[in-house]
């Protein structure tokens, strides 16, 4: 059973007057003009059947409202229970009913389940008073890419085999303790695995490196088939279909990534291929991850985003790439969400210079795009871009704004490194950082 909203607020609902406290009660106020929000966390909550008799569960309210504070603080969801029990300033903005103190279980799971498009639309929310409001008219734009990390460690193909030779060996003692007791001999290899990985880590040479990698490719491969024949006994004797159904879908999600990690280092060590990054494998763990390599840069694990920016501050837009694109590909999709987002292209814009190319010039002008500045020209000229000199400087100054929102991102919205598990949940991750961050930009732009 699970309420939309508290209507009545509390008597001793109280905000601390200190700037944190001011911004979240701005935000409250926010959230109390746009009702319709909790319309559509309720459709997300509903994926999940809630008995209409019973324990009461978190009201929808609340879930919006404690996701908000987890992203706008940086808290896990340990710390977050802790503050909403601490912290009068949280009680209030977060609406719990009256000795309502959510563990963080509770909190992880109705908050995980708010999907990336249901954020979007929220920011889109933000976006529509911003411009009721004269705080932003999107008519002055600047673009710029970024890399949050997934939660990974640094990719080897000697750290990925025997990341697999763990999971399987964890599953297969798993195999024992399901009701049934299915039966399944194996050997334990996860020593011998970890043995190879350092050999491997610390010998110089492929050459010397070829035996170490076959030895661990056969440890890995006879746990797999291990795994296999454990599979068979486990739908053959698992009494309880639920823990049995848990355990297979374990297995499903890891299975076919070890077999990737066993096929990508045969190409590449055995077989001297150089294997195309699209059909690489990263993690065993985050699987969706891509490598980004920009520029000279470091190479960067996680995914791509490209992000526009007003001149508020406000975050107007975020696009969650897959693979590397190159910059040069993402300025007109970048405009096209826009006009479709704000239903007029803007009137100036600034990017990087990565994004520069004539066909993109001539692209943008078309669109009907006044003035377009480049950071680095690309041999294109001034004249071609903006009217004047001193406007193209001028934009080329704003652009600059955009790395202090991605520093800010960064910082204080944990746009770094994503720490929740999955693409989905990737997604979910950066739209909420977003959202947090324009709702603080428009809090403390329009004070209560």
């Amino acid at each position: 059973m699970r309420i939309q909203r508290t209507v009545n607020t509390s008597i001793f609902e109280s905000f601390s007057e200190h700037e944190i406290g001011l911004e979240l009660k701005a935000i409250s106020a926010f959230l109390d003009r746009h009702v319709e929000v909790l319309d559509w966390v309720a459709a997300d909550l509903r994926v999940k059947a809630v008995q209409k008799t019973g324990r009461a569960e978190l009201p929808v309210e609340c879930v919006v409202r404690c996701a908000l504070l987890k992203q706008m603080r940086q808290l896990s969801y340990h710390e977050l229970s802790f503050h909403l029990c601490d912290s009068a300033s949280f009680q209030a903005f977060a609406r719990l009913p009256m000795g309502w103190f959510p563990k963080k279980s509770a909190l992880q799971d109705t908050i995980s389940r708010i999907t990336p498009e249901t954020w979007e639309r929220i920011n889109h929310c933000v976006l529509q008073e911003a411009q009721l409001e004269k705080v932003e008219n999107a008519r002055k734009i600047r673009i710029d890419s970024t890399v949050t990390e997934s939660d990974i460690h640094e990719p080897t193909d000697s750290s990925l085999l025997f990341d697999s030779v763990r999971v399987m060996t964890r599953l297969l003692k798993s195999v024992g303790k399901l009701p049934g007791k299915p039966v399944i001999e194996f050997v334990n290899h996860q020593r011998r695995a970890k043995r190879r990985a350092h050999q491997i880590f610390n010998t110089k040479g492929i050459t010397e490196k070829v035996p170490l990698y076959a030895d661990l490719i056969q440890v890995t491969s006879v746990t797999l088939a291990n795994l296999e024949k454990a599979e068979m006994a486990v739908s053959l004797s698992c009494t309880d279909i639920h823990k049995k159904a848990n355990w297979q879908a374990e297995v499903a999600r890891f299975k076919p990534c070890i077999q990737r990690v066993i096929d990508q280092t045969q190409r590449r060590v055995f077989n001297g291929e150089k294997v195309p990054a699209q059909e690489k494998i990263f993690s065993i763990f985050k699987a969706h991850t891509d490598i980004v390599i920009k520029g000279a840069r470091d190479i960067e694990y996680g995914h791509k985003l490209n992000l526009s920016s007003g001149k508020s501050g406000l975050i107007l837009d975020v696009v969650i790439e897959e693979g590397n694109p190159a910059d040069t590909d993402r300025l007109l999709p970048m405009l096209e969400r826009h006009v479709t987002l704000f239903d007029q292209p803007p009137r100036q814009v600034a990017a990087d210079g990565g994004y520069a190319s004539g066909a993109n010039l001539e692209a943008v002008k078309a669109m009907g795009v006044t003035d377009m500045a480049f950071n680095k020209k690309r041999g294109l000229s001034i004249a071609d871009m903006a009217k004047s000199a001193w406007v193209y400087r001028q934009l080329k100054n704003f652009r600059a704004g955009i790395e202090a929102g991605i520093s800010c991102l960064k910082r204080a919205y944990g746009l770094t490194r994503c720490t929740w598990k999955g693409l989905q949940h990737y997604r979910s991750f950066v739209w909420s950082s977003v959202v947090s961050h324009n709702l603080t930009v428009m809090a403390r732009l329009r004070p209560v």
